[in-house]
């Protein structure tokens, strides 16, 4: 060949030379740019010969990019107001061809040299530590970076700016350090701790050391999401990184907690094994999710991170429930088509199936097949076959040394291993079907997990001791197509009012029949939802559960009782219970006091308050809210309005009093305005309780003056902990004129970051007097937006499908569609768009039908 293609994008290319191995004399190349291929060619006089070396050099220029991609600038004002420039990366997935021409795709992996010149004033930073600093001019230095490990463009990184940091040596002898900007340093304590800990977490678990001599992460001013984690120098949002013991709330711990473990992970699941390509991008993103859990149950067991990994599989189920969802594993090309993978199926769905692999398999199973596949497949590129093939071999010692992996962690007792080298439960009949004790065949069941699209909804039926079991395609939608063809391998589990020991039956067929030893009262599937499938109850079998809630709730454990209020409502949107019997079942929230459960609860309810709200002709809607606030008024009026507790007592104590305050339950509206008042004579120098601030905020912010005060605290930098608290409370405002001024300043980008934008807007349309608003800036500023956040991009999908999930009626279906095919047809073509239709149509019916029966309800049910 005489040409080697290489991606540029956006850089001006002055001269290009390649020089052979032996050859002395470097010949100049003709370079053509393929703009829309984001490609340059570079066409060499003489023909290159196979199995030669050769050397490109390239000269070139580039401004810093404007958006968040790329090699992007920062600015921040320093305490006395000064502003501030800063320079930092964000590569992934297609963006480091904006910085250097390269072989921008995952499976290119290169060892990288970097060298950097920069101000004495700042410092850079980079994937590996400096290896000398030579001193150009008394205004210039140039910083020597050690040589990378070999890695995927995606994963370079470098930044200049004036940061300064703070450092510890891990267990493993790695040097931590986190890198903030001046002023917040001193909240970067609890993020070095963390990260030291989940390092050395990662390390033992694996059984790989951490390749690199020190990992930094770095709190970049603007970001456009949440981390990256680019190897040895991860980037975070600062409200990801930082944290006040003063001031920082419960949920933010959390979420600081959550980000690092999910970064960390990154190092081995991602950086050291990547995927070939982007469609398998749940083999990075479903695993580092997987993983924060695993290890943050371990390093912070205080924090009960168990407590929320449901409420991921619910977000997942939502989109995944369309028609416009895709498989796990699905291909793609452009990279507006890359972006759109970074959604809820490959990063909520992804951990959700390997939770259930974990729990199918035995969680020592599952940890010796990612050993096995991290060290098999190190510096390497990866497919999702490579994973279960690595799966079903890991398990194949066990399943001839345990009983309780073929017939995973039931107790020995209750089972006998026959001669056909089947497991049976006494419990179950000839015809129940275990797994062979020589294999399992982990990748004939995943497949049916990853390649298609959607879950399986499974409906039980009881006759006597006979419990008939069928599976389809759980498919809301107007004219959803049928689900003939999908068949799933599903990990079925069971418990019983007989027997509290979990029962596990695979089911690999549409049908089939389980045998219980003697009839029982109620069965519920799925315990603890550990599987990714719902559960339809047939017959009486609603009612009886319905029932046990009423009678004891507590004899099922808290993610059972999750589960059955998110099951009951999906019911209700396909047609296969009666609303009436959805909101029979919460009647038993009243005694609830546990956060899961409650927040699942109002997860179900107040959207449906929210669509009513919309179009109330006769109080309907004003009924439902009093009926939602009675159900968790005891548990209300029981919180303390301060810091105590443990984790996730602080969690629900936030989530409820924002609900009460912002629903305008008097009690607590007059309890926040007593606080905000105080706040405000201080002049902001009270300390709030940080779990209580989000709701006194809030009511403060309904009036004026309340408003202009919380926007001055907002501008401060003492405040700056609490932007997010603020940006919500601001966008809950009664005026049109605020809620505007809100947004376009988040589109300017000097007082309002823009990387906050996409959350106001959402919060904006979600107000009565926001939606119209929203909609209207998002159709006036539809290009400014794609520009600044990129086509595809999760923040985009998530300001359209936010900004109408509420959107109820037809003449919005109309506008909508309107609209978004009045775009070019990239734009138009967005899997967001067609999320958002199916989801408005799926109001219009679920209004059309469900209206009058919860009025209905309402009346006959006054709590």
């Amino acid at each position: 060949t005489s040409a080697v293609v290489l991606h540029s994008k956006r850089l001006h290319i002055t001269r290009a030379a390649i020089e052979a191995g032996s050859a002395r004399s470097a010949q100049k190349v003709r370079v053509l740019e393929h703009q829309a291929f984001e490609q340059v060619a570079l066409l060499a006089a003489e023909p290159l010969q196979a199995g030669q070396y050769y050397t490109l050099s390239i000269q070139y220029s580039a401004n810093l990019s404007e958006s968040f991609h790329g090699f992007y600038k920062s600015t921040y004002r320093t305490q006395e107001g000064e502003l501030r420039v800063l320079a930092a990366t964000q590569f992934e997935p297609t963006a480091a061809r904006m910085a250097f021409p390269c072989f921008d795709e995952p499976a290119f992996k290169a060892r990288f040299l970097i060298t950097i010149r920069r101000e004495p004033k700042h410092l850079a930073l980079s994937n590996m530590p400096i290896v000398k600093s030579v001193t150009i001019t008394p205004w210039l230095v140039e910083d020597h970076f050690d040589t990378t490990v070999k890695m995927s463009t995606y994963l370079v990184a470098f930044i200049v700016s004036d940061f300064k940091s703070i450092s510890k040596i891990t267990g493993h002898g790695v040097k931590i350090s986190v890198y903030t900007v001046p002023d917040k340093i001193n909240q970067a304590h609890y993020a070095l701790d963390a990260a030291v800990k989940l390092l050395d977490f990662y390390e033992d678990y694996f059984s790989i050391p951490y390749p690199l001599p020190k990992q930094d992460l770095a709190a970049i001013p603007d970001f456009q999401s949440g981390a990256m984690e680019n190897w040895g120098l991860t980037t975070y949002r600062e409200s990801a990184l930082l944290y006040d013991p003063e001031k920082s709330s419960a949920s933010s711990k959390l979420r600081v907690t959550m980000i690092i473990a999910h970064e960390l992970a990154h190092q081995w699941f991602g950086n050291l094994v990547t995927m070939e390509w982007w469609d398998d991008l749940w083999l990075n993103e479903g695993f580092a999710r997987f993983m924060e859990f695993v290890s943050v149950s371990v390093t912070h067991p205080e924090l009960r991170v168990e407590d929320y990994f449901l409420r991921r599989c619910f977000d997942a189920i939502e989109v995944d429930s369309l028609n416009s969802s895709h498989p796990i594993s699905t291909p793609v090309e452009d990279p507006a088509q890359i972006l759109e993978m970074f959604d809820n199926v490959s990063y909520q769905k992804g951990s959700c199936i390997l939770n259930m692999l974990r729990d199918y398999l035995t969680p020592d199973v599952l940890k010796a097949g990612l050993v096995q596949y991290l060290q098999k497949y190190s510096y390497q590129n990866t497919k999702n076959e490579d994973l279960w093939n690595i799966m079903t071999n890991a398990s194949i010692p066990y399943s001839l040394m345990f009983f309780n992996f073929i017939c995973p962690t039931v107790g020995s007792d209750k089972n006998e291993l026959q001669g056909d080298g089947f497991c049976r439960t006494q419990q179950s009949s000839s015809n129940a079907h275990w797994t062979k004790g020589e294999t399992l065949d982990v990748k004939a069941m995943m497949d049916t997990w990853t390649l298609q699209k959607g879950f399986p909804l499974v409906t039980v039926t009881v006759r006597g001791k006979n419990v008939h079991l069928q599976q389809e395609r759980y498919m809301k939608g107007v004219n959803s197509p049928s689900s003939t063809g999908y068949l799933w391998h599903i990990p079925l589990t069971y418990i019983t009012s007989k027997s509290d020991t979990v029962q596990r039956f695979l089911m690999t067929t549409k049908a089939d029949v389980i045998i219980l030893p003697e009839e029982v009262e109620w069965v519920k599937f799925n315990v603890d939802m550990n599987g990714y499938y719902i559960v339809h109850y047939e017959d009486d079998g609603w009612d009886r559960l319905i029932n046990l809630l009423k009678e004891n709730h507590t004899v099922i454990s808290s993610n059972d009782r999750a589960s059955l209020i998110n099951n009951v409502f999906q019911l209700v949107s396909i047609k296969k219970l009666s609303i009436s019997k959805a909101f029979d079942l919460t009647l038993y929230l009243k005694h609830e006091r546990q956060i899961m459960p409650v927040l699942q609860g109002m997860n179900e309810l107040i959207p449906i308050y929210r669509l009513m709200e919309r179009r109330d002709m006769d109080g309907t809607a004003k009924q439902l809210k009093e009926y939602i606030i009675n159900l968790f008024k005891d548990l209300i009026d029981k919180q303390s309005w301060s810091d105590e507790g443990s984790a996730s007592e602080r969690l629900l104590r936030d989530s409820l009093l924002l609900f009460a305050c912002v629903h305008r339950y008097q009690p607590c509206v007059d309890k926040a305005k007593g606080y905000f008042t105080e706040w405000q004579k201080s002049n902001g120098t009270l300390s709030l309780p940080a779990d209580v601030k989000t709701a006194v905020y809030a009511v403060g912010a309904q009036t004026s003056e309340g408003w202009d005060f919380l926007l001055s605290k907002y501008r401060l930098h003492l405040f700056n902990v609490e932007r997010e608290n603020i940006e919500l409370a601001l966008s809950l405002s009664r005026s049109k004129d605020k809620l505007q001024w809100l947004m376009d300043q988040g589109l300017r980008g000097d007082i309002v970051r823009t990387q906050d934008l996409p959350r106001i807007i959402v919060f904006v349309a979600k107000t009565p007097s926001g939606c119209h608003l929203a909609w209207t800036f998002l159709k006036e500023n539809w290009d400014k937006i794609v520009e600044k956040f990129e086509l595809g991009s999760n923040s985009v999908a998530n300001i359209v499908t936010g900004l109408t999930s509420r959107y109820s009626t037809r003449s919005q279906l109309a506008q909508v569609k309107e609209f978004f095919s009045s775009l070019e047809e990239k734009s138009a073509r967005l899997r967001c768009i067609q999320q958002a239709i199916e989801t408005i149509e799926d109001n219009i019916q679920w209004m059309d039908r469900n209206f009058e029966k919860v009025k209905t309800w309402l009346q006959n049910n006054q709590l």
